[in-house]
């Protein structure tokens, strides 16, 4: 495994991304790990951890113009969860601030890096800054935006009811995720729920309200294969973290039963017209 130098100090690289690394796990799939890595289009050299949570074959490290790439290989496959913990951790020892996340498969919008990286140094008490998002199927079509809110508040009052971060399109204060324990396992499936509200009893999350990810809807993803598992992780956190003064906790928990009973395409297919008006 290569090391590579700490981060220079902050004021002797200012607008570029020395401290800020791209976070992507990786199961099998080594033509989507390179389109996605391939997509970043920064004016700065990116540094990119790939997570192999026990490919098979394993998963080559691709070679990407302007960016550094390691590879971090897991034992076996155990899953997301564990994949996101080793590798905040395999950061953090290299002196890494901010992790940026994508899932491979996605695509990222140019510059993401460079403007979320600024406002987070502007902003010292956001450990999360997400984005908008355009989903799209596996041909890149268009199919919905996601535009969470965009401010810490709002977030914090609406977090039960809609998902306040798009996961791949988020990047994160090391330290702060280290501080609330990591990644865990407790909560298969919804590890980034679980997260974002941790970070939110004692930091910010935000958005910038623009787009920086295209998110590919895959009918194999986590949110297809484990939909069941996911919602009772969901459900389990909105019972946990229940505000039963706030009318959208109450809300979030019924919007999660509706999705437990309602099949994943016909739930895709009301999402679509649900955002196609902006809602």
């Amino acid at each position: 495994m290569t090391n590579f130098p700490a981060a220079a100090p902050a004021d002797a690289r200012i607008g570029a991304l020395a401290d800020v690394a791209v976070l992507m796990p990786a199961f099998n799939g080594q033509a989507d790990v390179e389109r996605t890595l391939a997509s970043f289009e920064e004016d700065a050299p990116v540094y990119a951890l790939i997570v192999d949570d026990g490919s098979t074959p394993p998963i080559v490290t691709p070679s990407v113009p302007g960016m550094r790439i390691e590879m971090l290989r897991m034992a076996q496959n155990g899953g997301i969860e564990r994949a996101l913990e080793a590798g905040v951790q395999a950061l953090a020892a290299r002196g890494f601030r901010y992790a940026a996340r994508i899932d491979s498969g996605d695509l990222a919008a140019p510059q993401r890096l460079a403007k979320q990286r600024a406002r987070m140094e502007a902003e010292p008490r956001l450990a999360a800054l997400g984005t908008w998002t355009q989903v799209v199927n596996r041909a890149g079509a268009p199919l919905f935006m996601l535009r969470p809110a965009a401010d810490a508040r709002t977030l914090r009052r609406t977090r039960m009811l809609r998902s306040p971060l798009v996961h791949p399109s988020v990047m994160l204060r090391i330290d702060a995720v280290l501080a609330v324990g990591n990644y865990r396992v407790q909560y298969p499936a919804a590890e980034d729920l679980d997260l974002f509200l941790r970070l939110m009893e004692r930091y910010d999350c935000a958005n910038l309200p623009e787009l920086g990810l295209y998110y590919e809807l895959n009918e194999g993803g986590i949110s297809a294969t484990k939909r069941r598992r996911q919602i009772t992780s969901t459900l389990r956190l909105q019972a946990r973290y229940l505000n039963v003064l706030n009318w959208r906790d109450w809300a979030g928990i019924g919007k999660s039963l509706l999705h437990f009973v309602t099949p994943y395409g016909a739930l895709q297919r009301m999402k679509r017209a649900l955002f196609a008006r902006g809602t």
